[in-house]
C-alpha cells in the first residue's frame, strides 16, 4: 500500500464528503482521509496513481469550482 497526498480546495463538510465518496469508489483505494483546514487528502491505495485520482476528481472539481492538484 502507498499513501498519496493531494491538495484539494475543500471548504466544507460537503466538499470533503464528496471527495471521500468519489475516491473510495476507485478500485484499489482502501482509505481516504480528508482534512478541510489543511485542504489535503491522504489516500491509501494500491495500484492507483495520483494522476488517476486527480482525473477521477476532475468532474467534481469543474462542477464545484474547487482545485485538485498533486503537491
Amino acid at each position: 500500500m502507498t499513501e498519496v497526498k493531494l491538495e484539494v480546495g475543500m471548504t466544507c463538510g460537503g466538499c470533503s464528503g464528496a471527495v471521500e465518496r468519489i475516491l473510495n469508489k476507485m478500485e484499489g483505494v482502501s482509505k481516504v482521509d480528508a482534512n478541510i483546514e489543511e485542504k489535503t487528502v491522504i489516500v491509501t491505495a494500491e495500484g492507483v496513481t495520483a494522476e488517476e485520482m486527480v482525473e477521477k476528481l476532475s468532474k467534481w472539481s469543474a462542477a464545484s469550482g474547487k482545485y485538485v492538484r498533486i503537491p
